[in-house]
């Protein structure tokens, strides 16, 4: 190797190795604030501000229980324990910035709107609400929670959830089998009108008024839209001054939370959260609502949460 060729190959080493030192030395502080240990969670302090009795794991999650003994629940005719799956449960695990909770709630149908709206008053997010038993008496449903923030006010939402709860069941024991309120009569309903009020085209079929819109995605590869079950739509039946708005609101994650308020803050019973598909891009939610009245004041409820859902991610 002669002299030019050596002092070359020389400096490329030593940029080499200056590189590697580098990557070695930026991987090391990736990895160093990655795996920074959180600071951990106050168990005693989490049990005095969620009032449920707090257990830390060895892996520094601190988690709550309530078990459902209040109500007597059977599944396919055998009476089913509380351990057997009829327990509320939440969470808690560090975060550099405080804490992360999750949580699944037992819920009967008729507590479903106290502990909904106690969630989003204390700030934490719905994000599942399913059933899971068949043949249940009464029917039992399921609401997961989440959050992030300060652990002890993590802690106070869930009290607040499960209060909410406490409190249905305070005035009446059983689950109710009703939302209550006039039952609409079959009749029919303007389309018009509630085309008008949404502000999209709504069918007319046997006095029933649907309005139906589309959205795209993509599964395995190829573009899926509302002719395979993509789309957000609700139906008005009865009449006009007494009728009853059933429908699904299809959703991608960052938009749940902003269509849930709004149903809720219009009065709308959220009845399902949960997906539809598997692989689909981006992922999409699915959330079902039920709720009776004027049609005009419906389709008014109907085109608010339309509304929150678009404003996401405008400025």
């Amino acid at each position: 190797m002669n002299a030019r060729r050596y002092e070359r190959f020389a400096a490329l080493r030593i940029t080499v190795t200056r590189i590697a030192g580098c990557l070695v030395a930026g991987a090391l502080m990736s990895a160093d604030s990655i795996a920074a240990p959180p600071v951990s969670l106050d168990a005693k302090a989490i049990g005095q501000a969620s009032g449920a009795t707090a257990t830390a794991a060895p892996d520094g999650v601190v988690k709550i229980g309530w078990p459902r003994t209040d109500v007597t629940v059977t599944v396919d005719g055998v009476t089913l324990p509380p351990a057997a799956g009829l327990g509320s449960w939440a969470a808690f695990a560090p975060m550099a910035t405080g804490a992360m909770v999750m949580g699944d709630t037992v819920v009967f149908a008729d507590e479903v709107d106290a502990a909904m709206d106690a969630a989003f008053t204390h700030g934490l997010s719905v994000t599942a609400l399913h059933n899971h038993f068949f043949h249940d008496t009464p029917k039992v449903y399921f609401m997961h929670i989440g959050g992030e923030g300060r652990a002890e006010t993590l802690a106070a939402g869930v009290k607040a959830v499960w209060g909410a709860i406490r409190a249905v069941r305070s005035i009446h024991a059983q689950p109710a089998t009703s939302f209550g309120g006039a039952t609409p009569a079959p009749g029919r309903i303007d389309a018009d009108a509630v085309s008008k009020i949404v502000g999209q085209p709504a069918s007319d079929s046997q006095g029933v008024a649907k309005v139906t819109i589309g959205r795209t995605g993509t599964m395995q590869g190829m573009v899926v839209g509302a002719s395979m079950g993509l789309t957000t739509w609700a139906a008005f039946s009865g009449s006009d001054a007494a009728a009853a708005m059933d429908g699904d609101f299809i959703m991608s994650a960052e938009e749940v939370q902003p269509v849930l308020h709004a149903l809720r803050k219009a009065g709308v019973h959220i009845v399902a959260l949960h997906s539809h598909m598997i692989g689909e891009h981006p992922n999409f939610y699915f959330t079902h609502f039920w709720s009776t009245g004027k049609a005009q004041d419906l389709a008014h409820a109907f085109r608010t949460a339309l509304d929150a859902q678009a404003a996401v991610g405008k400025p």
